[in-house]
């Protein structure tokens, strides 16, 4: 599994925890049509980051940077993990260039959580 893969694993998977589940009873379930299942919600990531970051006991600038977005969740923002990420997100600047590739990685991976079921504010991937 890659970065990205985790990083959407522990956005989306917070969210589902967040979700209260509503589960009939038995003799419900059974009146219910098997076809009613609801369509899955985009996932709201700035409130699941801003649920994490209330709790994060430190101030974490997750909505500009990759670091502290990293942090947030748990994972590993040293330089070589950052590096892998922006391979797999197919960066083409220089992974030398540290700044300009932390800006992309973050604008990228907000993008990239747009595209693949999250609501992510519009600002925060441009």
């Amino acid at each position: 599994m890659g970065l990205f893969s985790t990083i959407m694993s522990k956005i989306f998977g917070h969210a589902e925890a967040a979700t209260p589940s509503t589960t009939a009873a038995p003799a419900e379930a059974a009146a219910a049509p098997a076809a009613a299942a609801p369509a899955a919600a985009p996932v709201d990531v700035d409130a699941v980051l801003s649920g994490l970051a209330a709790n994060a006991g430190q101030p974490l600038n997750y909505k500009t940077s990759i670091v502290d977005l990293l942090k947030l969740l748990g994972l590993d923002s040293s330089l070589q993990s950052r590096k892998e990420l922006a391979g797999e997100l197919h960066y083409s600047g220089s992974t030398d260039d540290t700044a300009t590739m932390n800006v992309w990685l973050i604008k990228q991976v907000y993008a990239e959580l747009a595209k693949n079921g999250g609501k992510v504010p519009a600002d925060w991937t441009h």
